[in-house]
C-alpha cells in the first residue's frame, strides 16, 4: 500500500471525527472519501496532509510513517475546493510558484510550466489572470500548480464543488483521465455519489468518523456491507451512470 492510515483516531473539542480509522491505498489509484457532510472524510485528508494531527495511531507514505512530519516535506499535492489561487499572479507564475519555492532554475521552471499548461490545454492562456478563467479552467490551473513539484500524491478536497453543474461532469472525466496518464497516487473528497462512481478505483464510505465500507463502486453498490451504506447508496443512480459510460 502506498498510502495507510491505521488505527487513527481524531477528537476536536470533544467530538471524535475519526474514530479508529484504518485503510490503505495502492500506488497509483484513485480513492474517493464519500459521505455525508460531518462524517470526518475532510478531517482524514487534512491528516494525511498534514494540516491536522491525529490524536492516536499511524499515517505511512510509501512505508514510512509521517505523524510528525511537516506536510510540506510530504511529497502532497493539494487541490483545494476554492482553487486558491493567487488572484495577482498570472496562470503560468501560479503553476510556477511551488517551483520557485524549491528555488528551481528559470529553465526547469519555463520548461515544467510549459509541459504543464499542454497537459491542461491551456497553451494559450499562460498570460492570463484568474478572474479572466472561467471555474473550469481556474480548477485546471490549480491541478497544475499541485503537479509542478512532482508530487507522489495528490490529495483534493472536494475539488468539483466552486464548478458550475454544467461542466462538472466534463470536468470529472478530464481529471480521471489526466491522473490516469500522470500515473499519481491520488485522494479525493466528495459527498456527491456520481462522482465517485464515475471517477474513482477505489471508495471509501465513511459516517460519523467511522468507516463504514472499502471496495470498487461496483462492490458497494452490489454488496453493501451495513445499513448505513445500504441506505446511503443509489444503486439505480450507479446503474443508469455506467450504461451512460458505456454508451
Amino acid at each position: 500500500m502506498y498510502v495507510e492510515m491505521k488505527q487513527i483516531n481524531k477528537t476536536f473539542d470533544g467530538f471524535l471525527a475519526s474514530n479508529n480509522v484504518s485503510f490503505g491505498i495502492e500506488k497509483g489509484h484513485l480513492a474517493a472519501l464519500l459521505g455525508p457532510s460531518g462524517s470526518g472524510k475532510t478531517t482524514i485528508l487534512r491528516m494525511i496532509a498534514g494540516l491536522d494531527k491525529p490524536d492516536s495511531g499511524d499515517i505511512l507514505i510509501n512505508g514510512v510513517k509521517v505523524n510528525n512530519l511537516p506536510g510540506s516535506k510530504r511529497g502532497i499535492g493539494f487541490v483545494f475546493q476554492n482553487y486558491a489561487l493567487f488572484r495577482y499572479m498570472t496562470v503560468a507564475d501560479n503553476i510556477a510558484f511551488g517551483l520557485k519555492v524549491q528555488k528551481k532554475s528559470k529553465a526547469e521552471i519555463k520548461s515544467r510550466v510549459e509541459e504543464l499548461l499542454e497537459l491542461i490545454s491551456m497553451q494559450e492562456l499562460g498570460k492570463r489572470y484568474p478572474h479572466q478563467l472561467s471555474g473550469g479552467q481556474r480548477q485546471r490551473v490549480a491541478f497544475a500548480r499541485a503537479l509542478a513539484p512532482n508530487p507522489q500524491l495528490l490529495l483534493l478536497d472536494e475539488p468539483f464543488a466552486a464548478i458550475d453543474a454544467k461542466v462538472r461532469r466534463e470536468l470529472r472525466t478530464w481529471l480521471k483521465e489526466m491522473i490516469e496518464r500522470v500515473g499519481i497516487t491520488s485522494i479525493f473528497v466528495t459527498h456527491d455519489q456520481e462522482e465517485a462512481m464515475e471517477v474513482a478505483d477505489t471508495i471509501i464510505i465513511t459516517n460519523q468518523g467511522s468507516i463504514e465500507q472499502i471496495g470498487t463502486p461496483e462492490e458497494i453498490c452490489k454488496n453493501p456491507k451495513t445499513d448505513f451504506v445500504k441506505d446511503f447508496i443509489d444503486t439505480r443512480r450507479y446503474e443508469a451512470l455506467k450504461q451512460l459510460m458505456n454508451e
